[in-house]
């Protein structure tokens, strides 16, 4: 199915703003809420958020949502009003499209929404949500989600402070850490550190371990280490990414993950595994599945997954999770539980583990979508 806004210019789309539905027998009309999606940045994940947010864009309920697509250009960041179809968002040539228009965000919160300039007169949009699909950098580390909250616009998902402390798996960890769950032994160096303290940390953690980025999305820039020779090239790497790097010890076992759905009482998918076969579960591997497989649900008992349920909910709600996330997760061989990192906006296409694990559970891809529309307090 291929949608878009449509092909009309703005001011046509605008006055579409409410539906009829049939209530008890009676016809009534109904105010179509306006919510803006948005999609793709400048991330080393572009490739992937714009399949989840075609997806995602999909899914939404026409009849109850007008939606505002706003895409983020791949070079420059601008944003653009798009009003093409979501076939074109996922065959990356939504940029191309002639009836792209630049939008600012407006910071009066009498507006609350963005404005562009349409013959040399300033027209706004106002908007009642917003729904970032943008995963890693500048989406989902509470960049975006600060603007909006300066500009006045309820967001769909984690807020500002949760976002970017998911976003950031040394804090992540010692919050989680502090509420009584495990957490991998790390340590943490600002790009400058002298050499000799990063091999003294490897050393006490022992090999093998990983090297990260502190702050980066889809293991971008993490590096399995086996053994001192190749952890400075590891170092390396994760600077490219990021000015703080961990060095992290590798838990021994499997990983697993949870999807939740909600706020004050979320919805838990069915716990998923990941079998692998070799290396890890980098950011090729979670696109191509070459050497990998994932079971949902997992192949471990109804009480452990009872236990892996629980945690991954204290999680979310010790970094003051909201709407939907991932919680991934490491299973050892003596049935222990340790804490990965929380994916705040996961990937949503229709084969994403977050979806998977909700589809498990009962809930459907366009179910999950809307139910995060509908959820009280958004609008």
């Amino acid at each position: 199915m291929t949608k878009g806004v449509t092909d009309m210019n703005y001011e046509e789309v605008k006055n579409q703003e409410s539906t009829e539905t049939t209530v008890m027998g009676k016809r009534k009309t109904v105010k179509k809420r306006t919510v803006a999606v948005f999609f793709g940045g400048d991330s080393p994940e572009y490739e992937v958020f714009l399949q989840s947010a075609s997806a995602v864009i999909d899914a939404i309920d026409r009849e109850k949502y007008r939606l505002i697509l706003i895409g983020a250009e791949r070079r420059t960041g601008k944003w653009l009003l798009y009003r093409g179809t979501s076939e074109q968002i996922r065959n990356d040539r939504w940029e191309q499209d002639p009836g792209c228009i630049p939008v600012f965000a407006v910071f009066d919160k009498t507006v609350h929404g963005l404005c562009y300039i349409r013959h040399g007169t300033m027209r706004t949009i106002s908007l009642d949500a917003a729904l970032p699909i943008l995963h890693g950098r500048n989406g989902e580390d509470g960049t975006l989600q600060g603007v909006l909250e300066l500009m006045g616009v309820p967001v769909i998902g984690c807020g500002l402070l949760s976002s970017a402390i998911c976003m950031d798996k040394e804090l992540a960890h010692r919050i989680a850490a502090a509420g009584g769950i495990k957490v991998p032994e790390s340590v943490g160096f600002k790009k400058g550190v002298w050499p000799g303290k990063i091999r003294e940390a490897a050393a006490k953690i022992g090999y093998p371990l990983f090297v990260k980025p502190v702050r980066s999305g889809s293991s971008c820039g993490i590096t399995k280490v086996s053994e001192e020779q190749e952890l400075f090239r590891a170092v390396r790497k994760a600077f490219l990414y990021d000015s703080r790097i961990l060095l992290e010890e590798a838990v021994e076992g499997f990983e697993v993950g949870c999807a939740l759905l909600g706020t004050d009482q979320p919805v838990i998918g069915e716990v998923d595994e990941i079998e692998l076969s070799e290396g890890f579960f980098d950011y090729k591997e979670k696109y191509t599945l070459k050497t990998s497989r994932i079971h949902v649900p997992a192949r471990i008992s109804a009480e452990k997954a009872g236990e892996i349920k629980s945690t991954a909910l204290a999680v979310y709600r010790a970094l003051g999770c909201s709407s939907f996330a991932r919680v991934d997760m490491f299973l050892t061989p003596g049935g222990e539980i340790y804490f990965n990192e929380v994916n705040t906006i996961p990937g949503f296409t229709l084969h994403s583990r977050y979806p998977n694990m909700l589809k498990a559970a009962g809930i459907t891809f366009e179910e999950a979508v809307n139910s995060l529309l509908e959820a009280e307090g958004i609008f």
